[in-house]
């Protein structure tokens, strides 16, 4: 690597280590970024803005994710470049541990059947849609308790997580095996995508799939046409939290990709916007989708869909409120949920 790159590349970690702590403080099981327990206010009507420093944590995540490797196809030993730092990997790694499901999808995209998963608190079990290619990886805690000891006995010669996640885990970690942290999940999947694959020797296959993705993402907007219709996101969550998602998000970017328009309060570079079951007609748009994580009972969307606020809204009334998986558009936070989520929206917008 040379001295212009490796200048580039620190200045780049030292970024993506300062965000990183910054937004651990406020993280949560519950999705890809920070709860809503360090929210600031962000306006009128009790909304609030979630996430802070979107674009910063894009324009690093980017930069370590070109750093990845200068490692040639099929040579090995390679040193890949990353949040954390620099790991050295020997060999084509044969056990993976991932320890979130943007990893797990980003594996199995790549035909490998990881060893270890840790789910998610809100979905313990093998996410449905990757059920088929992900074979049967052994629990090893979750993303927020991780248990070391079950990772260790899984002799793994290859550990994916982010920073964001388990930089308090990462050198312990590292003892066990070679670890590969991205900056953090969510709106950055796809650099994370090109990031696991530098590891796992998959550059060509992940940006065939990334490039697949994209095209499908262009047609979806084509066929759309000019006068796209305006699209919400809402999203339930246990104590009562409940979130408008907006451009720093996995499902942000999709439908940015898409060209699909977002209503004001939605089209900001943070993660979400929180609102409450009282003014949930903050959450109009032409199109509604809704997720809910866990245990509908334990969140207020019963609450919030009793409200004659919701049954007035304009996408309630004209029948163009769905519910989605939230496994695929807010959990899956990789290239096979977001297949997945255009496929959703195209049949529900093109009605």
């Amino acid at each position: 690597m040379s001295v212009g790159r490796r200048g580039t590349a620190a200045a780049a970690l030292t970024l993506a280590a300062a965000l990183a702590l910054t937004a651990c403080g406020g993280s949560s099981a519950s999705d890809e970024g920070a709860s809503g327990k360090s929210s600031a206010e962000a306006g009128a009507g009790g909304k609030k803005s979630v996430a802070q420093g979107g674009k910063e944590f894009a324009d690093a995540a980017k930069k370590t994710a070109a750093m990845g490797t200068d490692a040639a196809p099929g040579e090995w030993p390679r040193t890949v470049t990353h949040a954390m730092g620099k790991t050295e990997l020997k060999a084509q790694p044969q056990r993976v541990v991932v320890l979130d499901v943007g990893e797990l999808d980003n594996v199995v995209s790549l035909g490998i059947k990881p060893v270890g998963l840790a789910p998610t608190e809100g979905s313990p079990e093998l996410p449905s849609y990757l059920k088929k290619g992900a074979g049967s990886p052994k629990n090893v805690g979750t993303i927020n308790n991780l248990n070391l000891e079950a990772i260790a006995a899984l002799k793994p010669d290859l550990i994916l997580g982010s920073q964001l996640r388990a930089a308090d885990k990462y050198d312990e970690l590292s003892q066990i095996a070679p670890t590969v942290f991205s900056l953090r999940p969510g709106f950055t999947w796809k650099e994370n995508y090109l990031l696991n694959a530098a590891a796992l020797d998959k550059t060509a296959q992940a940006k065939q799939k990334l490039a697949a993705y994209e095209s499908k993402a262009e047609e979806l907007g084509e066929k759309l046409g000019a006068d796209k219709p305006t699209v919400s996101m809402v999203r339930y969550l246990p104590d009562g939290v409940i979130r408008l998602y907006a451009n720093a998000s996995f499902i942000g970017t999709i439908l940015k990709d898409a060209g699909i328009p977002r209503p004001k309060n939605q089209d900001i570079d943070d993660l979400a916007a929180e609102i409450s079951a009282e003014n949930i007609d903050k959450a109009d748009a032409d199109y509604i989708f809704t997720g809910v994580y866990g245990d509908p009972k334990a969140t207020d969307r019963s609450k919030a869909q009793n409200n004659p606020l919701w049954k007035n809204l304009g996408a309630v009334k004209a029948g163009h409120a769905y519910n989605v998986p939230d496994e695929t558009w807010y959990l899956g936070l990789g290239v096979t949920a977001a297949d997945e989520v255009l496929a959703d929206l195209e049949k529900h917008l093109t009605k």
